[in-house]
């Protein structure tokens, strides 16, 4: 799961359904990527990066991060 990515759509005020909508991506879809059931796109990172937050380098925003029990 892509934790950070989670927190910084919360912290810019975006419930994932909106971000979905700003982006240009079915809530669902979004979902998905953020869970990491499917990939992002290079372009979906870009875009994400610049909307968000641009002074996070993409390892810090899309860093995968395993459940801790």
């Amino acid at each position: 799961m892509y934790y950070r990515l989670k927190f910084e759509i919360g912290k810019q005020g975006y419930t994932i359904e909106r971000f979905a909508e700003k982006i240009g991506m079915a809530e669902k879809t979004l979902r998905n990527k953020i869970n990491a059931v499917t990939e992002f796109t290079w372009s979906e990172c870009l875009l994400i990066r610049k909307l968000l937050n641009p002074n996070l380098s993409l390892e810090e925003l899309f860093s995968k991060e395993e459940k801790i029990a």
